[in-house]
């Protein structure tokens, strides 16, 4: 077993810690911010400096690779800048609320987004067979039906953090049961769609690399769910009843 396999089956192992620890422990941001998670960040530089590597990084993996001529790496090397671009700039910049975040979040996220960045740039540009990407690959089912899925988590997940942002006025940094959209099934919309997403990413590359991206979101974003779902259930209780909301996956949990 090569050294590259045995780091991705690390990362699987980690997200599987992580994954049970979550359901114990709520991360310190956003609704569940505590001062015991220390010294913090003003919320939108936060999210730049934690983002913003991947952009960059994965623009360098495909620059300084001997594939940038080809389409199907270039493809996926938009996906993923598609999604992080807006993730660093466009995301903060609409923010409302006036929240911060602890330096151990932002830190945690900027070490998982190298590790990540490094799993993808280094599978699609430089270990995988050359000819597995070819531009034949366009028309397979898998990346036919991944781009699909990347395509419709990503505007679940646009259009998830709009309605959660739309629900404040500026400077307002209060939490409100989020409705309209996929908030009609499930309490946390935004994160199902990013599931989806990475979900679609893995599926279009056929990787074990994609594959560990998309356990790593699920096991991050899962937990995290429940416990917001649990949050909205005591305060808006009548109203997650009425409406039936599940957490994250609709009509299954």
């Amino acid at each position: 077993m090569d050294y590259f396999t045995v780091f991705l089956w690390a990362m699987v192992l980690l997200a599987a810690i992580v994954f049970i620890a979550l359901y114990f422990i709520n991360a310190g941001y956003g609704m569940f911010r505590s001062p015991k998670w220390g010294l913090s960040i003003n919320n939108k530089l936060g999210w730049v400096l934690m983002e913003v590597p991947v952009a960059i990084t994965i623009f360098l993996f495909w620059f300084l690779s001997d594939r940038k001529t080809l389409l199907v790496p270039f493809i996926f090397l938009l996906f993923m800048e598609i999604h992080y671009i807006h993730r660093a700039f466009i995301f903060p910049l609409r923010m409302r609320g006036k929240n911060r975040m602890p330096f151990g979040i932002m830190f945690m996220g900027i070490l998982f987004n190298l590790l990540n960045v490094f799993m993808q740039g280094y599978w699609i540009f430089y270990l995988s067979p050359r000819e597995l990407y070819s531009d034949a690959w366009i028309g397979t089912p898998v990346f036919i039906i991944g781009a699909i899925l990347f395509f419709v988590g990503l505007a679940i997940n646009i259009d998830s953090d709009r309605r959660i942002r739309n629900l404040r006025l500026p400077g307002d940094s209060n939490h409100y049961l989020p409705y309209g959209g996929m908030f009609n099934y499930v309490t946390s919309a935004n994160y199902f769609g990013e599931i989806v997403e990475w979900t679609g990413f893995a599926i279009a590359t056929w990787s074990m690399p994609g594959l560990v991206f998309a356990i790593w979101t699920f096991a991050n974003l899962v937990p995290r769910a429940n416990a917001i779902y649990i949050k909205y259930s005591m305060d808006y209780t009548e109203e997650v009843k009425r409406k039936k909301l599940h957490r994250v996956i609709p009509f299954i949990y």
